[in-house]
């Protein structure tokens, strides 16, 4: 049997959005034929707003916070913690001063099990906001200069540009790319579809690994792309 693993901001859904009714409906068919695992940077509640409890509950495995909050249907697997330091917290404030994005809504570091995730625009924004700097980052980079700016400077701390407008932030080896280890990468079939599979990106090193084990890679850009595919694999 295959085992599908799926990001969801980007690869399930809209980013930040509830999974498609139809989409749902199908998902819900395939889930329950087919093993079935999520990782993504999201929290558990968040990821429950997105794609509901009966997908949430039929995946083998939710592997939320880039895999350091770890659950089975209503169980707690592992949980991971990290706290950002004092001097990467300052330097963030400070690109957040420096940005020339006008529009700026409040709570930029997400507390996460495991993991902070970092925005310029903040938590507190609107889906229009949400599409506005989406747009603004895509001609300016600026996730992708902080990123990389913060990772040389910090090279014993992970950035990783994550969903539309943040950066994940956490230790190395607390990537995505953890959960390889609750896989037989020589033995099992994987497909693992993700959005963000170039350098700097959460899927970047889990989509490495698989791809260097010789497991399909997908990369797409809306959930329609994910859903295609899927009709044509199962």
């Amino acid at each position: 049997m295959k085992k599908y693993i799926f990001d969801v901001d980007g690869t399930l859904t809209a980013s930040r959005s509830k999974i498609d009714p139809e989409f749902a409906e199908w998902f819900e068919h395939f889930a329950t034929h087919d093993a079935c695992y999520l990782v993504t940077g999201s929290d558990r509640k968040k990821t429950l707003e997105q794609i509901g409890s009966t997908i949430y509950n039929l995946c083998e495995k939710v592997y939320n916070c880039s895999g350091n909050d770890v659950w089975r249907q209503d169980k707690n697997l592992h949980s991971g913690i990290f706290a950002l330091p004092l001097d990467v917290e300052f330097d963030l404030r400070d690109y957040i001063l420096k940005s020339k994005f006008p529009c700026k809504t409040g709570m930029h570091f997400d507390q996460r099990p495991g993991l902070v995730n970092f925005s310029i625009l903040g938590r507190n924004n609107t889906l229009e906001e949400r599409a506005m700097y989406k747009e603004w980052d895509y001609h300016q980079s600026e996730r992708v200069h902080i990123a990389s700016t913060m990772q040389e400077r910090y090279p014993h701390i992970l950035f990783e540009v994550a969903g539309d407008t943040g950066i994940d932030i956490t230790l190395p080896g607390c990537d995505k790319s953890q959960i390889t280890r609750d896989f037989d990468l020589e033995n099992d079939r994987i497909e693992f579809f993700g959005d963000k599979m170039e350098p700097g990106g959460n899927d970047y090193k889990l989509s490495w690994a698989l791809a260097s084990a010789g497991h399909g890679v997908h990369q797409v850009k809306t959930w329609e792309e994910t859903w295609n595919l899927l009709k044509q694999l199962a």
